[in-house]
């Protein structure tokens, strides 16, 4: 953190967002709605998500999102706001094993008592939302530049920004990815390990109906595939590939990619086929472990805080836990201390340790077990997978743990 200069002008406000996600907006609006002004920094070229004329293509960059985000997102009156002709709600979830003789695992929404293990919802939808709620919302400011230093004050942290201009708060919370500035000026160390592989997104139409099963396979050398539920007659697919085939996979036809997935399907879902017009993205995919979540004057949430293997798909989730628990903890403080209180902090890096490091842990391990592809490992995986689905307290318990509940 540096000194900051004499600034063209200074916005002043409770709390500084920093990042333009839908972390980052969510709370934005947390704690615009209990009361504290927000001033949210965004890139210099970002926009507000439109409203797309007509039907738009379907989105290939999804979310599972579970029961915490569906709580949090309801709270804030965001929820409503979704186009929910465009969710999907996951009744079942459908693990299969590899080699001969494979494992599988189910868990069903009838098992865990409740409506749904959780709803698909496209990055579109869900920021159309977020960006209409932010319009509306009192005490929010958006600022749009290029944060270049972060300074520790008498009462508080100030951004300076590249045309000179800063913000003022008492609290700055780092919503900013991944590759987090705000992390960066805390230096705050990581933890980083590539998985050597890319997660291939696209979504295609079926034959036949899903009846809301999200299905995963766990393939071995052939990485992670997941087919997700979306409205009507439609999959939107998760392929955690080796970079190699990742390769192949974007260089193929979405044609061939459709038959690719055919032979893991099987008759489930009939013939599959793009969904026009359609585009194949991939993201690369790696394990970010900071060694802190908190510094003075600074919370990080999202993937600021964590970045983990997305074979659960709930890396989302985590960020909106980690909102819902900064929120929880902050509105739980002594009246004598402000929100960027080092004590309170400490708290919510308490408060969020266990569910951050059992997600890296599960998630890390799931993908090095399924990735190895000894024959005696392949075996011992299979009858776990055969073992759990018959263990229903145990799998209750997990279930429990994957919705946020």
């Amino acid at each position: 953190m540096t000194s900051p200069n004499s600034s063209s002008a200074r916005h002043q406000s409770a709390v500084c967002i920093v990042g333009n996600g839908a972390i980052a907006k969510t709370a934005a609006l947390g704690f615009a709605q209990a009361g504290h002004s927000v001033t949210v920094l965004v890139p210099p070229s970002a926009s507000i998500t439109p409203a797309a004329a007509g039907e738009p293509a379907w989105d290939v960059r999804v979310y599972a999102l579970n029961h915490t985000a569906h709580g949090l997102l309801s709270s804030l009156k965001v929820w409503g706001a979704l186009d929910m002709d465009r969710v999907a709600a996951v009744d079942t979830m459908a693990v299969n094993g590899d080699g001969a003789r494979p494992g599988d695992l189910a868990f069903d929404a009838f098992g865990a008592h409740v409506g749904a293990l959780a709803w698909i919802v496209e990055d579109r939808n869900l920021n159309q939302a977020l960006d209409a709620a932010l319009r509306f919302a009192a005490n929010v400011t958006i600022v749009q530049g290029r944060a270049v230093s972060l300074a520790l004050e008498a009462d508080g942290a100030s951004v300076r920004l590249a045309d000179g201009s800063a913000i003022a708060s008492a609290l700055v919370v780092g919503a900013d990815g991944g590759q987090s500035w705000v992390r960066g000026q805390c230096d705050i160390g990581v933890d980083y390990r590539a998985y050597h592989q890319r997660a291939v997104v696209a979504n295609f139409s079926c034959d036949k109906p899903h009846h809301g099963v999200a299905h995963q396979w766990f393939t071995g050398e052939e990485g992670i595939v997941a087919l997700l539920p979306l409205p009507g007659k439609r999959v939107s697919l998760v392929w955690s590939a080796p970079d190699a085939l990742a390769d192949t996979l974007m260089n193929e036809s979405l044609g061939e990619l459709a038959v690719r997935l055919a032979v893991l399907a099987g008759d489930k879902l009939g013939e599959l086929k793009p969904l026009q017009p359609e585009a194949v993205k991939d993201l690369p995919l790696a394990l970010i472990r900071p060694h802190a979540i908190v510094a003075p004057r600074v919370a990080l949430v999202g993937d600021a805080a964590h970045v983990v293997h997305p074979l659960a798909g709930h890396g989302m989730n985590l960020g909106f836990a980690d909102v819902a628990g900064l929120l929880k903890t902050i509105a739980a403080r002594e009246p004598q201390r402000a929100i960027g209180d080092e004590r309170v902090l400490a708290r919510y890096a308490r408060a969020r340790k266990e569910d951050i490091l059992l997600m890296q842990v599960a998630t890390d391990g799931l993908a090095r077990l399924f990735g190895t592809n000894l024959e005696p490992v392949r075996i011992a995986r299979n009858l776990g997978l055969n073992l759990l689905d018959k263990l229903p307290v145990l799998k209750r318990r997990l279930m429990s743990h994957a919705m946020g509940k």
